[in-house]
């Protein structure tokens, strides 16, 4: 019977129950609402300052990082732990509507006030009939006018084309991001072409779009564009005056000078007087969305309509120099740079909202680089973009039947079984072994527990952080799709990788092209590594070296630095135009009165791929020079003196003692770093990106493409990964079997007396 105590607390529990099942919907309204946004700066001051003036619920904002804002939000919001609501761009909107992200929003726009939006602005959020957001703010290029170089605004581009003879020596008529297929659109647009076509088919092919890229390659040749220009570079020339106009957004402005915001004007972008037809950008809109559960929430609806609302607006205009979208927010009287971007907006072609634009930027972005860099015909160059936004596109594999997985699982789930069944027979309970059994296993169960509270936080560390993910990292491998299209396909995407999905087997990006870059990557980077590692601790153990400890410190600076500073760091020195390996060879010209041509790094695979290893070698041999230090002090010094004594070389010092006595602590070093640069991301993506054309990529930035730029086919990614996880495996397994095999004889044995250090057999040889 259960104690009176029991029964008063099972009474209580059944009465509150039906009130905390009332209470539920209130306490949920209780919570803060909760707002997600990749604001930085001045638009976050401005957010931050929006939302004080809410009057109403609760508001808990969280700022999450732009790179990794999508993932997250596609993360969080299925598990019902996202956000009510967050501020986002428009063309994202197809993707989170497949993924149920986002919902309508409802009664969060007041009846009547979709009059209020200018342009296309709320048209770009209406998907199916329905808005899925409300417009806070919309973002396109224009042209940026150096008015200390300039005066009037062109009327085209041309001209703007015709300054290259009459500016000062240095000086660029126009800079943008020439090899970037967002810069590229309000060209390609004047020429009639598109992205992306309605029936979501690649746009980006034929005879428009085609002397589009011929125009840009001929003012490329002019001098009029500088080469391989990126945001950074663009920024700098027009901060230094030698920019005279620059195509960008409204981002542009943060990151100018005092001197060069005050000559500074902004103007809507030319014609193109070779087609008669004005040059239109993309047009991004900002716009507030609500998530499934946030658009049950009234004060979620109440705070999307304040942020949206006219009150919210005049405060980014004022705050964050916003163009605001909303007519019955007046622009202040001569403010040029406001007018400009929102006249430029009414022209702006809002960017399609298709999942199927995020497959659209890679082969555009490749097919414009070949052509700008001379490495392929503009139409050569297309139809191979299509060909790769095509092979993307194709249709799922169809769903597999699960039974062969069953059954595979049910076997070694019976062959577990049987083996239990065979050792329970075995040590059949009564018997003296059965009592043998239990007595060891009391006795080394008792023994082990100590252990087991040491070990038991990392056990559980381990299983969260790397067991459970590598399983679901290997399930994954075996679906394919996303959303509600998500099947089980088997081993289908292993069967389309490694028949590089149907095409020649050393096709470019192919599985074994890759492969095998990724291979030479290794062994090249690995090579130098111990040869630099090993070489400089060598020199740096030497006791005659002065100023050791500095050498030391400066040494392993590449090493301390993070990995993506430096790649980026030298990334900007291979620059062929402005970097400091350009620089260096100007001055070797100007010394030697040579005349060597600076090298386009990325054009060609010997010279990227000599950049990326360049960059690698100098971040990877500090590892190498560390781990060769710390075995070098256990070198017995007794043994090298005696070898020296009895007329041995240093060479033969280094090979017959030295170097055998440090081989057992460099192989775990060399096994480490061969994995880190089988695995090194960071580099290749940062320094070449793939170029040229995908020849520099390893296989996990193949793996990053498929699940990040390629609509997100994380299963095809997964079977990548599990690819590179097996190949290690083997790669190290079969190293560990070879070191099993070596005979002792070639292993260095101990001195005499015990405790002393070990001598290599070849150290008698010596002596």
């Amino acid at each position: 019977m259960p104690s009176r105590r029991c029964r008063l607390a099972l009474a209580l529990a059944a009465f509150a129950a039906p009130a905390l099942i009332l209470l539920l919907p209130a306490l949920a309204a209780a919570a803060p609402i909760r707002l997600w946004h990749a604001y930085r700066d001045d638009e976050a001051r401005a957010l931050d300052a929006i939302v004080a003036a809410f009057e109403g619920e609760e508001v808990e904002v969280l700022a999450v990082p732009f790179d990794a804002y999508a993932s997250k939000l596609q993360a969080a919001i299925p598990m019902g732990e996202g956000p009510d609501l967050f501020i986002d761009a428009h063309e994202r909107l197809g993707d989170f509507r497949a993924r149920h992200l986002v919902a309508p929003v409802g009664d969060a726009l007041d009846p009547g006030g979709e009059a209020v939006f200018l342009g296309p602005a709320l048209a770009a959020v209406r998907q199916g009939g329905e808005i899925l957001g409300l417009p806070i703010s919309q973002k396109c290029v224009a042209l940026y006018m150096n008015t200390a170089l300039v005066k009037e605004a062109p009327a085209t581009l041309e001209d703007i084309a015709a300054l290259a003879g009459s500016l000062p020596e240095g000086v660029y008529p126009l800079a943008y991001e020439a090899s970037n297929a967002y810069a590229h659109m309000p060209i390609l647009a004047a020429f009639g072409g598109a992205m992306l076509r309605e029936d979501d088919q690649f746009g980006f092919v034929g005879p428009g779009p085609e002397r589009s890229l011929e125009l840009v390659r001929t003012l490329i040749e002019w001098r009029v564009v500088p080469e391989d220009a990126n945001g950074a570079l663009v920024t700098d020339l027009f901060n230094a005056g030698r920019a005279a106009f620059v195509i960008s957004g409204p981002w542009f402005a943060g990151g100018l000078g005092e001197e060069a915001r005050r000559r500074a004007r902004v103007v809507p972008l030319p014609k193109v007087r070779e087609t008669g037809l004005p040059m239109r950008p993309f047009l991004t809109v900002e716009a507030v969305m609500l998530s499934p559960q946030g658009a049950r929430r009234a004060g979620a609806r109440a705070l999307a309509r304040h942020l949206a609302g006219a009150a919210a607006a005049a405060t980014r205009l004022e705050v964050a120099r916003t163009p605001p979208v909303r007519s019955d927010v007046a622009v202040p009287a001569g403010d040029a740079f406001i007018a400009a971007f929102t006249e430029q907006a009414k022209a702006a072609i809002p960017m399609p909202t298709s999942p199927a634009m995020r497959s659209t930027w890679e082969p555009a972005t490749r097919a414009i680089r070949k052509v700008l860099r001379g490495d392929a015909p503009p139409d050569v160059a297309l139809s191979e973009a299509k060909r790769r936004f095509d092979d993307v596109r194709r249709p799922l594999p169809p769903p597999a039947s699960p039974a062969p997985l069953l059954v595979a699982l049910g076997a070694l789930a019976l062959l577990l079984a049987l083996r239990w069944v065979r050792a329970a027979r075995d040590a059949a309970p009564g018997t003296a072994r059965w009592r043998s059994f239990r007595r060891s296993l009391k006795r080394s169960i008792g023994r082990s527990i100590p252990a087991y509270k040491y070990v038991a936080h990392a056990v559980v560390a381990i299983g969260v952080l790397v067991v459970i993910p590598l399983v679901i990292g290997a399930a994954t491998s075996l679906f394919a799709g996303r959303g509600e299209d998500l099947r089980y396909v088997g081993l289908a995407n292993f069967i389309s990788i490694l028949t590089a999905r149907g095409g020649p087997l050393f096709a470019s990006g192919s599985f074994y092209l890759v492969l095998a870059v990724t291979v030479l990557w290794t062994a090249v980077n690995l090579c130098l590594h111990v040869l630099l590692g090993v070489s400089l601790a060598l020199l740096l153990h030497r006791p005659t070296l002065r100023l050791r400890a500095l050498y030391r410190v400066l040494l392993i600076v590449p090493w301390a630095v993070p990995s993506y500073v430096t790649a980026l760091s030298w990334k900007g020195m291979f620059h062929r135009q402005f970097g400091a390996v350009t620089g260096l060879i100007e001055a070797v010209n100007s010394a030697l009165g040579t005349s060597i041509e600076p090298i386009s790094w990325f054009s060609s695979f010997t010279t990227a791929f000599t950049a990326n290893v360049t960059t690698n070698v100098w971040l990877g041999f500090p590892f190498m020079m560390v781990v060769t230090l710390g075995a070098l002090t256990a070198v017995p010094e007794d043994v090298l003196e005696a070898a020296e004594v009895d007329g041995a070389t240093r060479w033969q010092r280094l090979r017959k003692i030295t170097l055998p006595l440090i081989k057992p602590v460099l192989a775990p070093a060399v096994t480490l770093g061969a994995i880190w640069t089988f695995n090194m991301f960071n580099v290749v993506f940062l320094v070449s990106g793939g170029d040229p054309d995908g020849t520099t990529d390893i296989l996990v930035s193949e793996a990053y493409r498929w699940a990040f730029t390629r609509e997100a086919q994380y299963g095809y990614a997964a079977a990548y990964s599990v690819l590179i996880f097996l190949l290690l495996t083997l790669a190290t397994r079969d190293w560990r079997f070879r070191r099993r095999r070596t005979p002792v004889s070639a292993i260095p044995q101990g001195g005499a007396e015990a405790g002393s250090a070990p001598v290599p057999a070849a150290a008698t040889e010596v002596a």
